[in-house]
């Protein structure tokens, strides 16, 4: 069922600076028991950054955790997003398209007012898949 991106996604997201060094953005990241920030710079989305862009940009590269910046490692703008009145099914197209499994949701020129995840998705459409029942665990089950 095509639902409102505002009727699933979530609202609260961890949001750091560019210039935000990479140990403190993953303190943030496990104290919100997330995995992913939004990287803002005057209230406008600069970038995305996941822990897996941690390890990947980050880590495996040898950078210096406490000495490289969130905006060095990021994913870079163009960032992809949604408004709070696209669709699920919009959501889910561009996930596929761009191989992504979350997006930012901005509104008025891209101020950021949430994430929604493919776990989100698949918790609306498909309440019963695997996917869904993994996305609404505890964290650490």
């Amino acid at each position: 069922m095509t639902r409102r991106i505002r009727d699933v996604m979530s609202p609260a997201t961890a949001a750091v600076e560019p210039m935000t060094t990479v140990a403190r953005a993953a303190r943030l990241m496990r104290e919100e028991d997330v995995g992913d920030v939004l990287v803002t710079y005057d209230c406008d989305l600069f970038g995305v950054l996941t822990d897996r862009d941690i390890v990947l940009r980050g880590v495996a590269d040898g950078r210096d955790p406490e000495t490289t910046t969130v905006g060095a490692v990021c994913t870079p703008p163009p960032v992809v997003t949604l408004g709070p009145d696209d669709t699920t099914d919009r959501a889910a197209e561009l996930m596929r398209r761009h191989a992504v499994r979350r997006l930012p949701v901005v509104e008025h020129g891209g101020v950021p007012v949430g994430v929604v995840t493919l776990g989100d998705l698949a918790a609306t459409d498909d309440p019963d898949s695997a996917l869904a029942d993994i996305s609404r665990a505890a964290p650490g089950h």
